[in-house]
């Protein structure tokens, strides 16, 4: 595994926009996982959205294709590191620090498109894979 896929590339994917299906086909999705929180996030998306059944079986059918990641191992770094954001008057979400801390502890590039929230987060290695 390589790439940690954020929510907003999973949903890019899903409309077929920006290119993201010929990298996701380029890279193989066997190199690229999710969070559980990317997950949560995808699930809450399909399920607000006008067709829910119809877009919980798009997420269901994306993620037998993958590997979903636990947050369990990056909490510690996540108490650690939202500590000095905070101090430093950097926050950024609770979700987007624990999918950046995934990342991290699995020594996985994250794929986003939202680079100015994730690149607060020290040692994180960031892809933006969109083509606008």
């Amino acid at each position: 595994m390589k790439y940690l896929l954020d929510s907003n590339i999973c949903i890019h994917f899903f409309r077929g926009k920006f290119g993201v299906i010929d990298k996701l086909n380029s890279v193989g999705l066997r190199n690229c996982a999710i969070s559980e929180i990317t997950l949560a996030e995808l699930v809450y998306g399909a399920e607000n959205s006008d067709n829910p059944e119809k877009n919980y079986g798009i997420v269901e059918q994306f993620i037998n294709q993958l590997t979903i990641l636990p947050i369990f191992d990056s909490i510690r770094l996540y108490g650690k590191e939202k500590s000095r954001l905070r101090k430093d008057g950097k926050m950024i979400s609770d979700f987007d620090l624990l999918i950046g801390f995934t990342a991290i502890e699995k020594e996985l590039i994250m794929v986003t498109e939202n680079v100015r929230e994730f690149e607060r987060i020290s040692g994180i290695k960031i892809e933006n894979w969109i083509q606008r």
